[in-house]
This record gives C-alpha cells, sequence and structure tokens, in this order.
C-alpha cells in the first residue's frame, strides 16, 4: 500500500470516528439583571447545535436539558479542554451543575447519539442555563476559611498534567466503608483548582474549588461541604463523601 493511500484511509478512519461537529452555534445572552435564560430549539440527524456561555471562573453554571427524544443529551466543554468533556449526558443525565474552573466560554453541545443520527430523527428541547456568583448559590460553604491560592506555576508531576497526586480518603457506593481514591490536582491562576479522581469501582469524578474552596463537581446531584480542622468533607448527594486536605487543593 503507497503512503498516500495509506494516509487518506487513516484519514476517513479519524472522521469516521470523530463526533458530529456542532453545525449551528449560538451565543447565550441573558437580559439586563437576570441571569437564567430558557432556550428551545430542535436537532435532526447529525445536525448538532452548540451554545455558547461566556462565564467567570467560580462562577455556577447549571444547564437542564428537557429533549422530547431520549437519544438526545448535551456535553457541557471547558474553554481550555484539549478534547475531553466537563460533562457527557449520555452517562451523566440531563443536568450539569459546577462551578466552573477557568474564565472563558463554555459550550453547550446538544446532539442525537448516533443510531438515532443515523435514522434521521428529530428531537425537540427546551434548555434553561443558569449562569450566578458561586458564593451565593452555595449557602453551606460561605463562611469556610480558603486555603492559600493555587498558582498555574506549579511543577507537574512528571509524566502527568497534574501539579500534585495522592490518594484521598473517599466513600463512593452505598453500604461500602471509606476507600482510597486516587487524586490528581491541577492548580490555575486566578485560584481555580480541579480535583480528579479514579474511585476504587473504576469511575471518575471532578471536583471544582475556587480559592481552596469547594464549590461544584461534575455530577448531577447538589454538593455539600463541612470542614473537618485541615479537611474538607465533601458530599455529592446522598452516598459520595470525599476527604481533601487543604493543602492538596492550594500546595505549600
Amino acid at each position: 500500500m503507497s503512503h498516500a493511500l495509506f494516509a487518506a484511509l487513516y484519514a476517513i478512519t479519524l472522521l469516521l470516528a470523530a463526533p458530529a461537529a456542532a453545525q449551528q452555534q449560538t451565543d447565550v445572552v441573558f437580559a439586563p439583571g437576570r441571569h437564567t435564560v430558557t432556550l428551545t430549539g430542535a436537532i435532526k440527524g447529525d445536525a448538532d447545535h452548540g451554545y455558547l456561555v461566556a462565564a467567570r471562573a467560580g462562577q455556577l453554571l447549571t444547564v437542564d436539558f428537557k429533549p422530547t427524544n431520549a437519544s438526545a443529551y448535551i456535553n457541557v466543554i471547558a474553554p481550555d479542554s484539549t478534547g475531553e468533556a466537563l460533562f457527557v449526558g449520555s452517562s451523566g443525565g440531563n443536568h450539569f451543575a459546577a462551578s466552573v474552573p477557568v474564565e472563558g466560554s463554555y459550550h453547550v453541545l446538544v446532539y442525537l447519539m448516533r443510531n438515532a443520527a443515523r435514522r434521521n430523527e428529530v428531537a425537540r428541547y427546551t434548555l434553561r442555563i443558569d449562569l450566578r456568583d458561586a458564593s451565593a448559590a452555595v449557602m453551606s460553604a460561605a463562611t469556610m476559611p480558603a486555603a492559600s491560592a493555587p498558582s498555574a506555576s506549579d511543577a507537574l508531576v512528571p509524566g502527568t498534567r497534574f501539579h500534585a497526586t495522592a490518594e484521598i480518603t473517599c466513600t463512593t457506593s452505598a453500604g461500602s466503608r471509606p476507600g482510597p481514591c486516587k487524586a490528581g490536582v491541577i492548580r490555575r491562576a486566578g485560584g481555580t483548582t480541579t480535583i480528579e479522581l479514579t474511585t476504587p469501582d473504576g469511575g471518575h469524578r471532578r471536583i471544582f474549588f475556587t480559592n481552596g474552596q469547594a464549590m461544584g463537581s461534575d455530577a448531577a446531584a447538589g454538593l455539600e461541604v463541612q470542614r473537618q480542622g485541615e479537611l474538607q468533607i465533601i458530599r455529592i448527594g446522598a452516598i459520595e463523601v470525599y476527604r481533601v486536605p487543604d493543602a492538596f487543593v492550594g500546595g505549600g
């Protein structure tokens, strides 16, 4: 096989494997003094629709999606994404709420799963987007002290994209005993931090921090924080519990 033919076949393979790109994009605009907007739309086949939400680091972004087709979902993609989604609706559901880690335009992508797209199905939907200061929305954390602000100049752990790695004590399934979750922390300029965890059952979780304080996660369930000395006890939904040291979040 010639090099040119191999290159052409390889390019076709990548094209077939990649998800369909958004064919329409809409900038989300909030009315003066409002932090919520409700949008309606429709997609057909592989004609995805993207919504761009301009947010500041630390703001709480909430997205609720109500489709008429059970094969329609949303993904939320951060402006600093290298290809991965901050939230994947096909596994996470139709509700997203998190404190956004960096400033920029967050891409809310509405799409049909491949099987439905191939059948050229139609999905009508309602999309409710809420963007507000996270400090006003997370009342349980309002009076907690912040750890030292993270710095993007921290050295990376060799061979990783993390500024530090550790094992965090966690509970991630009903009736289980606390055990170790492997964790990596990404500290960014401006005081925003993301901890990425691998749970004992092979699952994954992201928890977002602003100025050292847990403000949201990539879970559909809500987040509550309690302080125990220099630990943040982070509860997500009715089951998940993570014990995160301040030193791991802020470094130093």
